[in-house]
């Protein structure tokens, strides 16, 4: 069985909203394009690192377009590796609508959401999903992901929709490696879904294992 890795840029205050630019999903938000100004060489390779051995991407309808209006059109560019594997990989998107499914290797997913989801997982390695704040909210309510990498900049906005915004549930993860930070503050997390949902405890009881000297 493969892995869903979901890739998401996130504010401090966790917003996912728009970050690559002001026509992403500019209705209400006044700050498409926050990240622009906080990437640097560090997170790019991080990111470009993320996406090796991609063999499918997941999308949600309005990442999907975005994608197919600009990647097809990027091969033999500055960022020829990525246009050249979001070309190759078959990409799945999760839509109500009628999308336009010209983009070469597209397929729309049926209502049954989580089930194609779990078919993907099964046929393939390493699924990723980039953006999508809408279908992540999904995925998060039924724990059909694996794997969670997210980038935490140092901006606070205040408004604009958030990573876990209505989808989450009691879930507990566990860091996979040491977080990394940028030159211009941005911290890249890497977590993996863990059993179980959350455990509480009483940070007043003592602890009966110290030693005590009263």
């Amino acid at each position: 069985m493969g892995l869903i890795h979901i890739e998401l840029f996130a504010t401090l205050d966790l917003v996912g909203q728009s970050p690559g630019g002001p026509d992403e999903d500019p209705v209400g938000f006044p700050f498409g394009g926050w990240q622009a100004p906080l990437l640097d060489d560090v997170a790019g390779a991080q990111i470009g690192a993320a996406y090796e051995g991609t063999d499918a991407l997941l999308l949600g309808r309005r990442t999907f377009d975005i994608f197919a209006a600009y990647w097809p059109y990027q091969e033999g560019g500055e960022d020829n590796d990525i246009a050249t594997l979001f070309n190759r990989v078959p990409k799945y998107v999760a839509s109500r609508g009628r999308p336009d499914l010209s983009w070469s290797g597209s397929t729309q997913l049926g209502p049954d959401l989580a089930g194609a989801v779990r078919e993907i997982r099964g046929r393939h390695e390493h699924v990723k999903v980039v953006g999508s704040l809408n279908l992540v909210q999904t995925l998060l309510r039924e724990k059909l992901f694996d794997r969670l990498d997210l980038w935490v900049h140092p901006v606070v906005l205040g408004v604009g929709k958030k990573v876990f915004d209505g989808g989450a549930v009691p879930t507990n993860v566990t860091l996979l490696e040491p977080p990394v930070a940028s030159s211009k503050g941005t911290v890249y997390l890497r977590y993996g879904l863990a059993d179980g949902t959350p455990a509480t405890g009483d940070m007043s009881a003592p602890d009966r294992g110290a030693r005590r000297d009263d």
